[in-house]
């Protein structure tokens, strides 16, 4: 017997200037804030200024909008990029990877601990934390939007989707609940106080391994390497986090390795309040952009969800895209 799910989200919240706001844009957002929030609570542990935060959460949410947007043109969406040009930058009609964000965030992160000398392993161990937080909350965003969508099925939780037949699984729940289910868990290990370095492999261990059973539920129009697209990266961190787990395991955590974290609340040095607040604005405005992204391929956009939206329209910026491009299997 079929589920009786059916979605009827509007993955729209709102319109400005031309540029529709989105629920799963709001999960980036959402995500942002919960990383600025969660290293302002803490910078003293980890010796950093609260300028320090700012300059953080700003290379962080740039890389996952860089990574996430470049791997989706790359991996996924190149045949039709290589005739649109011009469209990479474009965000706002649409295309993120799950895995390009991955990757921005290690690229952020090692950039960020390299120009304010700070310790990699012990910034991306607590990373990882809000990381898996704002990573449930995209899949959440994704499941609104009504995109991504499961292979058929007939168990009682399937959802039937606006722009797929039949009923499905809900891939992207999945997907969102092995985030949290992660979350819990670094939650756990960092209690122990482990050794650097390995909360991340956790994190990559746990994230490649578990999605690999997730993907078997959806559906990919992309392979490499003869296998699906999501399932090749999925193994690879797998197989990276698995190794990283037993090098780091192997290394004794070192009188001082922590001790940062008992260190006493220090007074900050004076704050150059200008270069602060330009600091904020930046990421105020890295807050709102990501509002602007919708959850789907750029050439589904006009022909996916106008179909929703009789009223939506894309002219102003790309003429040839106002709903004359087919849409994918996606």
């Amino acid at each position: 017997m079929y589920g009786p799910f059916v979605h009827r989200i509007d993955p729209v919240f709102g319109e400005i200037a031309g540029f529709y706001l989105w629920f799963y844009g709001l999960s980036y957002s959402l995500g942002f804030l919960s990383i600025f929030l969660w290293f302002k609570r803490a910078r003293h542990q980890f010796g950093l200024t609260i300028d320090a935060v700012y300059s953080l959460t700003i290379y962080l949410a740039v890389g996952v909008l860089a990574g996430g947007r470049l791997f989706e043109v790359l991996f996924y969406e190149w045949p039709y990029y290589r005739e649109h040009l011009w469209q990479i930058p474009a965000v706002w009609l649409g295309g993120m990877s799950t895995h390009g964000v991955l990757l921005g965030v290690v690229v952020a992160t090692w950039l960020f601990s390299r120009l304010h000398g700070k310790s990699l392993l012990l910034i991306a161990d607590q990373l990882v934390i809000p990381g898996s937080y704002l990573m449930g909350m995209g899949r959440i965003g994704n499941f609104i939007d009504g995109q991504i969508v499961g292979s058929l099925t007939n168990v009682w939780w399937a959802v039937q989707f606006p722009d797929a037949p039949g009923f499905r699984h809900p891939v992207v729940l999945y997907d969102g609940a092995k985030n949290f289910l992660i979350l819990g868990l670094l939650l756990l290990l960092r209690r122990s106080q482990p050794v650097p370095g390995i909360l991340v492999a956790h994190f990559i261990f746990w994230y490649g391994f578990l999605r690999i059973f997730v993907d078997l539920f959806r559906e990919y129009p992309t392979n490499l390497f003869g296998i699906a697209t999501g399932q090749a990266f999925n193994i690879f961190m797998a197989a990276l986090g698995a190794f990283l787990l037993f090098w780091f395991s192997r290394k004794q955590r070192p009188a001082k390795a922590y001790s940062v974290l008992q260190t006493a609340l220090v007074r900050e040095p004076p704050v150059d309040w200008r270069r602060l607040w330009l600091k904020r604005i930046v990421f105020a405005s890295l807050l709102l952009f990501p509002l602007t992204l919708p959850s789907d391929w750029t050439q589904d956009i006009p022909a996916r969800y106008g179909k929703r939206h009789a009223g939506m329209h894309y002219s102003f910026l790309y003429p040839h895209l106002e709903g004359n491009i087919p849409a994918s299997s996606k």
